[in-house]
């Protein structure tokens, strides 16, 4: 027996991913919360700024910190431009020794949360564009009044360096971790698909062994009998002649399903298909296995679809097969029809003449299911069920037609 599969086991449990989904938000929220008060503290009080140039500044370098965890990047395009208009409001207040210049402890620390969240976001280009952007007016606020920096010039590209090369490495590894998840689904379905297979040859083995070998020996029986026994009747001979053609029949079949099964099943399409066409050979083989039908074939049945062709043929001889083995010497009638439109397929069997046994008391009603399903198939409907008189009627409705999107089953 092949062993199960093991599912693939994940590093995170549902909750662990629900709240992880949630802390980018709380961090947003958190973040602009906290810095949001101190940048209005630390303009107010160390740089000395008026209660509403100061208000202003603070909601645009610290506001935008909301759109970390959705839009990262227009948040630094909002925070970043004020910070450089801070730093130019600055320069209009006089010069103190513990108040850094271009940009304040609070903006600065305002600026590093924005790179950390672009760096888990956004590609490499956008990245270095951004800290080219960032050094950039460093350098130029610098140049504009070199007296007035305190060494806080190259504190934020290079702090801001470090942030963007810490964030883009996490980003890789979560990338590299989605990825690998990705491919062992890809392995998990590999390993499904080639224990399937396996065990479709498993059973095409073991159909080949016990059930081929029990038709083969069956097949050369019958054809031997009249030789082996040559005090048989005509009627005798004929007999196993008959059995030896259905056994053979059933060799024939159960090749083209053992093709299907080892392999693609494109070498067994290639065998072909009962139809219509073999009805007539079919009754006659029920008629020699002791059911007396008739059968019935309309006019314009040329030139049917291949899907309807084989699903008419197999109805009827599902149909005679359930005839024969739950009302043995029934008389049955077969009927196949078509209007332009559609194949009507009907088989009706008489309750028996007389009390019988059935060869067969309890079925496992594939018969009906697999009638169902082939029906369904081409788009048609099925009717199944027993007569008043204690018979039972199988009819079918095959269109011509490929059903079309409003009349799909």
């Amino acid at each position: 027996m092949t062993e199960p599969i093991p599912a693939p086991v994940s590093a995170h449990t549902p909750g662990s991913r629900r709240w992880t989904r949630f802390l980018p938000y709380a961090a947003a929220l958190t973040s602009t919360a906290l810095l949001l008060p101190v940048t209005l503290a630390d303009l107010l009080g160390r740089y000395g700024l008026g209660g509403a140039v100061a208000t202003a500044l603070a909601v645009a370098q610290a506001g935008p910190l909301l759109m970390l965890a959705r839009r990262p990047l227009w948040a630094w395009g909002i925070a970043f431009p004020a910070d450089i208009a801070g730093a130019l409001v600055l320069l209009g207040e006089p010069a103190r020794q513990d108040a850094a210049w271009p940009w304040q402890p609070s903006a600065l620390i305002a600026c590093l949360f924005l790179l950390l969240a672009l760096a888990l976001r956004e590609p490499r280009r956008t990245l270095v564009t951004v800290w080219l952007a960032t050094g950039a007016a460093s350098l130029v606020l610098h140049l504009v009044r070199p007296d007035r920096g305190n060494g806080g010039v190259l504190l934020l590209p290079l702090a801001g360096a470090v942030v963007l090369v810490i964030g883009a490495a996490v980003r890789e590894r979560r990338v590299a971790q989605r990825r690998l998840a990705e491919q062992e689904t890809v392995s998990a379905a590999e390993r499904t698909r080639r224990t399937l297979l396996e065990e479709r040859a498993r059973i095409a083995r073991e159909l080949h062994d016990v059930v081929a070998h029990h038709m083969s020996v069956i097949t050369v029986q019958a054809d031997s009998a009249p030789y082996r026994l040559p005090e048989l009747s005509d009627e005798a001979r004929e007999e196993f002649g008959t059995i030896a053609a259905s056994a053979r029949e059933s060799l024939a079949e159960m090749r083209r399903l053992l093709v299907v099964l080892r392999g693609d099943g494109t070498e067994g399409e290639r065998s072909p298909q009962p139809g219509i066409g073999r009805l007539q050979q079919l009754v006659e083989t029920t008629v020699r296995a002791g059911l007396p039908a008739e059968l019935s074939l309309a006019a314009g049945l040329d030139g049917v679809p291949p899907a309807v062709d084989l699903s008419a043929y197999r109805i009827v001889q599902e149909a005679l097969a359930n005839a024969v083995r739950h009302a043995p010497g029934a008389r049955t009638r077969v009927s196949v029809a078509s209007d332009g439109a559609h194949v009507t397929v009907l088989v009706v069997n008489d309750p028996p003449g007389q009390p019988v046994s059935p060869l067969e008391t309890a079925g496992t009603g594939h018969g009906l299911v697999g009638m169902r399903e082939r029906v369904r198939l081409t788009g048609g409907s099925l009717d199944t069920g027993p007569l008043p008189d204690g018979g039972f009627r199988v009819a079918a409705r095959l269109p011509l037609s490929p059903p079309g999107p409003a009349d799909a089953p």
